[in-house]
């Protein structure tokens, strides 16, 4: 075997170079292919529980990153009661970075959905992230596509929105985006102040939560001592009044009284008019004390479906608004500076909303009650439709006198528009129906007689007796 490698030694060298060169070619692949060697140390795995895997697959080199930084990749996908749970397979020396209150959102990297997990570690206060943790789903965010976002306006919002796009377009056309890359950073400080506005929202919340279970606990505690209240005020008053009648006596007591007495003596002299006002105050506040307890089961109402929208809704839209907080304190120390006249321009429009609702007793009406008159009536006009749209309601209106004239000087005018009946109504027209009560009887008596009269010119025209007077009258 020497021999024949002494003989054939550029040969052997040559095939020792490809050996050596498909060995490093291989193993640039594998690496490349992310699989792991024996003497790569096992990866940190924690889960995040996703409502949506979207484009999620494993063994496709999708990356979990912090802060734009690679510290794991994805690994296997699961669904579990409902949800995706993708595991994060992270490098050891990243495995003391993520805490037990960190987020994960699912973004794409390009428009083809090349999905990539970005991690807030959360706060550093709190215990990490043990291995096999699993990131619940109130801490996860999956995309939103556009058309999602889309499907849910209406067609109008839809065409407004595609205006203010192609508008956007065209403004920014030949600038290279700069300006508005100006504008973007200009927002950065407003950001972190609204996200310091947020956490501080965030304290109140719990704050109040805290006063209304306190609240409850204490309006609990008085509906159980209503009586005790009760004849704590009735004693109350009693004694106050002891005091409004000994007022006189005290008042000689205290003035033998030296110097530092003289203040008390001014107190005491005016605890009857306390007594009097106090009195039929505590009196009053009976009603509302026996209203506590119907208060206090509306307020349980309102606050038990408001708890999951607090955890499932408000708190993930303040976790996720907490960057643009931040930054909210500048802005709005640079808005009370340039706003220093907003009081008196309320106190103005105040004035003016008095003026438009002023409804002096027994004057005419305000402004605003005219408004919302003129508006009822644009809508009654307006109110009735066919088959052609929307048409306006007519209102004509005549007097008996006018409706006379018609029918005497248009022929035929009172058998077609139904005048004759109109004019023959004692109740509504009583000198006309008097007149045609006549000149039916004549007509009785005399039908030539009555056509030959000028009255009778339609009768002469070919329409009958019936045409020419009301129906309704005897025949």
């Amino acid at each position: 075997m020497k021999r024949a490698i002494r003989t054939h030694f550029k040969d052997f060298v040559a095939m020792m170079a490809l050996l050596v060169v498909a060995v490093l070619v291989a193993g640039y692949i594998l690496h490349e292919e992310r699989l792991r060697f024996p003497w790569q140390s096992s990866p940190f795995v924690i889960n995040a529980s996703l409502s949506s895997g979207k484009a999620i697959t494993p063994g496709q080199g999708q990356t979990v990153r912090v802060s734009g930084v690679q510290v794991g990749e994805v690994g296997n996908v699961t669904l579990k009661n409902g949800v995706a749970v993708v595991q994060m397979n992270i490098d050891p020396k990243y495995k003391h970075l993520i805490h037990e209150n960190a987020s994960v959102l699912l973004r794409p990297k390009t428009g083809l959905d090349d999905m990539f997990l970005e991690v807030d570690p959360g706060t550093s206060g709190l215990p990490v992230a043990p291995a096999g943790y699993t990131i619940p789903v109130a801490n996860t965010n999956p995309p939103v596509d556009p058309d999602e976002i889309l499907s849910s306006l209406d067609a109008d919002t839809r065409q407004y929105l595609e205006l203010l796009v192609n508008g956007a377009g065209a403004g920014l056309q030949g600038k290279g985006g700069s300006e508005l890359g100006q504008v973007l950073e200009r927002f950065l400080p407003t950001h972190q102040d609204l996200a310091r506005l947020n956490s501080v929202v965030a304290e109140r919340g719990a704050a109040l939560r805290s006063l209304i279970h306190s609240l409850r606990v204490l309006n609990a505690a008085v509906a159980v001592k209503q009586v005790q209240v009760v004849q704590l005020i009735d004693a109350s008053a009693k004694v106050f009044h002891a005091f409004a009648n000994a007022n006189q006596n005290v008042s000689q007591a205290v003035a033998e009284l030296p110097g530092t007495l003289q203040q008390a003596t001014a107190t005491l002299q005016k605890v009857q008019r306390f007594a009097d006002i106090v009195a039929p105050a505590t009196q009053n506040l009976i009603p509302a004390a026996m209203a506590i307890p119907a208060a206090n089961n509306a307020t349980i109402a309102l606050a038990k479906p408001a708890t999951p929208i607090l955890a499932k809704e408000i708190r993930p839209f303040v976790i996720a608004a907490r960057p643009l907080v931040r930054h909210l304190r500048p802005a709005a120390i640079n808005l009370a500076t340039a706003t220093p006249n907003l009081s008196s321009v309320f106190n103005v429009l105040n004035h003016l909303f008095n003026d438009l609702g002023y409804y002096p007793s027994g004057g005419q009406h305000g402004y605003l009650w005219w408004l919302a008159w003129g508006d009822h009536n644009a809508r009654t006009v307006f109110a009735t439709q066919d088959a052609n749209g929307d048409f306006r309601q007519l209102f004509l209106q005549a007097s008996c006198a006018s409706l006379s004239q018609i029918a005497q000087n248009i022929p035929g005018s009172a058998a077609v528009l139904g005048i004759s009946g109109i004019l023959a109504d004692a109740g509504t027209c009583p000198a006309q129906a008097s007149t045609l009560q006549s000149a039916f009887a004549r007509y009785e008596q005399n039908p030539r007689a009555v056509k030959e009269a000028p009255a009778a010119s339609a009768l002469s025209r070919g329409y009958s007796a019936t045409q020419l007077f009301d129906p309704k009258l005897p025949h």
